[in-house]
């Protein structure tokens, strides 16, 4: 089925339409009629990716404002397509079938250079399988250049069961379209418009009890679009609106989202979300378990106590985030510890993204993984990686002797370290950090010292065998690259220190030569990969 060239009439400013030929080169029609200097009439389009030539003026005069310098541009209204209906992208991705021609070209070289024809092992029975459109449960029509239901009635006879439908990157905009194709199918489920961008409405979707999962990317919804889309989605679970430069949450009757009886998963990702009130207006959905909001703009945040407003509602008896066990905060700028302290606060979170924050860049003065998991008592997946209960002693035990070694320095230090008492306890070790005089005897010589592993990763230092060192605590970082310049000949190498976590993606760089193996809470059998500095 190929595009058929249109005339002007045929499109309308506002309308999505793509280029004919390739349905995924995708714009919004801003001008129709004739251009200065040109013969017959143009259509002026704003293409999402920017690929135009131009503004939206020529040689001074202006037609249309683009979104950029250079994301407009004017084409002849047959070089342009505002799309198929549903039924017709569903027939061309499903029921068109390999032409001879293009089965023909369909080969391998032998040996001898001979062409040697392909079988599709099963192609037969997958044809058949597929020209049953009526028993699809699954249907992508993604970048297809859907821009109409077409008859609706047609919709629910053609394909009566599908369940989980791909619209993504269509041209697609009028809400009301979308109640029509949803309406035409009873067992729809799961639907994804991502890339459609969608028109503001004011009035109500119909009724679209069955949808459980709608995935809404890059489509510029704000939230006053979710609350009316909230009154129809009677039975929503998942929801997902990526990329929509959302930075406010808008509660329509009263301070706190209501309703959403059914949502467990939020993903808010890759928007504009500043301020941690805004999420704090989500705290009363009372079966979100999951929230996303990685690529955000939050430089902290907070769980209510006892007297604030957010602590607990009287119509749901609910704490905040009664259920929340998912919080992603990756690429954010949260950089203060008393955000991360905060996440303990929360009765059922177990999984917690930081990474990408400045609190854990040790280059921007952030924390280890070692100290993250020690002052999270729950949190049993850390970006993204598993704790395990023998990562979580040697977490915390590290974590309790690092800050036993700062509060002889400063003991004011203690009120920046809530579970610090409670380990200390726990794990029995003593407030004195370990003697290392020369004056304590045989017990008290070896309680100052660490067995440490180094290992040489370089690669220009050859192959060297791995050395286990019993080494002072007070070992400076400096220090010890000098020491590892001698213990593997490494000629006045410039070193760079890694200390290998178990748990860790990947090494920590000890980067402060001034630090000692005790302040940086490198422990007992503690493994550091030495490295060339590049």
């Amino acid at each position: 089925m190929q595009d058929s060239p249109n005339s002007t009439t045929e499109f309308q400013v506002g309308q999505r339409v793509h280029a004919s030929g390739d349905s995924t080169r995708i714009g919004t029609v801003k001008y129709i009629g004739s251009v200065e200097g040109y013969s017959e009439s143009w259509v002026g389009v704003d293409w999402d990716h920017g690929d135009g030539k131009h503004d939206g003026s020529i040689n001074g005069v202006r037609y249309f404002h683009a979104k950029s310098e250079t994301s407009g541009s004017f084409v002849r209204p047959k070089n342009l397509c505002n799309g198929i209906s549903v039924l017709e992208a569903l027939e061309k991705r499903y029921r068109s079938s390999s032409t001879k021609d293009e089965e023909d070209e369909m080969y391998v070289l032998s040996s001898s250079n001979k062409r040697v024809s392909i079988q599709l092992l099963g192609k037969s029975e997958l044809d058949d399988k597929l020209s049953r459109i009526e028993e699809l449960t699954n249907a992508s029509l993604a970048f297809m250049g859907v821009g109409s239901p077409g008859v609706s009635c047609q919709i629910s006879t053609t394909v009566p069961n599908i369940q989980e439908l791909d619209l993504s990157g269509n041209l697609l905009s009028e809400w009301k379209d979308v109640g029509i194709i949803c309406e035409q199918l009873p067992a729809l489920k799961a639907l994804n418009l991502s890339y459609n961008l969608m028109s503001p409405y004011k009035s109500e979707l119909p009724l679209l009890k069955s949808i459980r999962v709608l995935v809404l990317n890059n489509t510029g919804v704000d939230w006053e679009q979710v609350e009316l889309l909230r009154q129809s989605l009677t039975t929503i679970e998942e929801l997902h609106i990526m990329g929509n430069s959302i930075s406010r949450i808008l509660p329509v009757s009263s301070s706190m989202v209501r309703g959403f009886d059914s949502l467990r998963l939020l993903n808010l990702e890759d928007n504009c979300i500043a301020e941690w009130s805004e999420i704090m207006k989500l705290s009363q959905l009372r079966c979100l378990e999951q929230l996303y909001l990685n690529k955000n703009c939050l430089s902290s945040l907070f769980y209510p106590d006892n007297g604030s407003q957010y602590y607990e509602s009287e119509v749901t008896g609910c704490k905040p985030f009664q259920k929340l066990r998912c919080l992603l905060l990756g690429d954010n700028n949260i950089s203060d510890l008393a955000s991360v302290d905060s996440l303990n606060l929360f009765p059922n979170l177990v999984d917690i993204r930081l990474s990408g924050n400045p609190i854990t860049d040790a280059v921007k003065g952030g924390v280890p993984r070692f100290v993250l998991i020690a002052r999270l008592a729950k949190v049993q997946i850390l970006n993204g990686s598993e704790i395990t209960s023998r990562e979580r002693k040697d977490s915390e035990i590290r974590y309790v002797r690092l800050v036993v070694s700062r509060l002889h320095a400063n003991p004011e230090e203690i009120k920046q370290h809530p579970r610090f008492s409670e380990l200390k306890n726990f794990y029995e070790i003593e407030d004195q950090p370990p003697s290392i005089g020369t004056t304590g005897g045989p017990q008290a010589i070896s309680s100052g010292f660490l067995s440490i592993t180094l290992k040489c990763v370089g690669a220009s230092m050859g192959e060297k065998k791995p050395l286990t060192k019993k080494l002072p605590a007070t070992t400076t970082v400096g220090k010890l690259k000098f020491l590892c310049d001698s213990f593997f000949k490494l000629k006045s190498m410039k070193l760079n220190l890694f200390l290998q976590e178990e748990g860790s993606p990947l090494p920590l760089l000890l980067n402060n030569d001034s630090s000692s193996l005790m302040d940086l809470g490198v422990g007992n059998n503690s493994v550091l990969l030495v490295d060339e500095d590049s």
